[in-house]
């Protein structure tokens, strides 16, 4: 099948089940530096074959998840990381939308109470006068 999608297999060997499971779910968090949003997993990319080669690495190392987040953060920016961590850097990126919907919350109560306003101020109130005639044209109406 041409249109197959192919995915990328690495065949290694961990000590621990528990050490194969971290290493799939950081190549599935990690994004390939050279790919437009594919993650190491998913891209063929030579960069993205090292640093599943470097993650294996590191993970035999012993170094926990943290540590190789940092250490690719520091490589390659916060890019790399498909859930990006909150810094003031990623701050927009995190609260942005939810302040827009605020925004756009706030002038929309701040347009209608100024149109209720303005409705209600636009009719006058009538004197004693016009009142006094009304009243006698709808008793003559009657």
């Amino acid at each position: 099948m041409a249109g197959a999608a192919q995915a990328v297999v690495d065949v290694r060997e961990f000590k621990s089940e528990q050490e194969e499971q971290r290493y799939h779910t950081l190549i599935e968090e990690l994004r390939c530096p050279k790919c437009q949003n594919q993650n190491l997993n998913g891209s063929d990319s030579q960069i993205a074959a090292d640093l599943r080669r470097e993650l294996y690495r590191m993970i035999n190392e012993g170094q926990s998840n943290g540590d190789i987040k940092t250490f690719m953060v520091d490589r390659y920016g916060d890019y790399i990381l498909y859930r990006p961590r909150l810094s003031a850097g990623t701050f927009v990126l995190w609260f942005g939308p939810a302040i827009l919907l605020l925004l756009g919350v706030v002038v929309l109560v701040w347009i209608v109470r100024r149109r209720a306003v303005g409705a209600s101020a636009a009719a006058p109130a009538m004197s004693e006068q016009e009142q006094r005639d009304l009243k006698a044209m709808l008793a003559k109406t009657q």
